[in-house]
């Protein structure tokens, strides 16, 4: 069993962190907040077209809803282990391996 490097885990530590973060600050970014959805953002205007068209509205509800609350734990953990899989893969890409 080959164990990884110090390195290979401070990259997986860090990435699982700054995608949780970085997921909840882009739909915050986006106009989805606590206060409902921001005048003039981009969920307005994803909102508008959800109604108009009659299709996504689902999606709007969910991205409103992890605005207004937050992640579950659950989602959290999911994020966080993708964001530490794509850390650890890209940190051996570019180190050759």
């Amino acid at each position: 069993m080959v164990l990884p490097s110090a390195m290979t885990i401070v990259v997986g530590v860090v990435s699982a962190g700054a995608a949780v973060v970085g997921v909840s600050a882009v739909i915050t970014a986006a106009g989805f907040g606590a206060g409902g959805i921001a005048a003039g953002s981009l969920a307005a205007k994803g909102m508008s077209l959800a109604a108009t068209t009659g299709s996504g509205m689902g999606a709007v509800s969910v991205l409103q809803s992890v605005g207004a609350a937050g992640f579950a734990f659950a989602t959290k953990a999911v994020i966080a282990t993708a964001g530490a899989a794509a850390g650890v893969r890209g940190s051996r890409f570019f180190r050759g391996r």
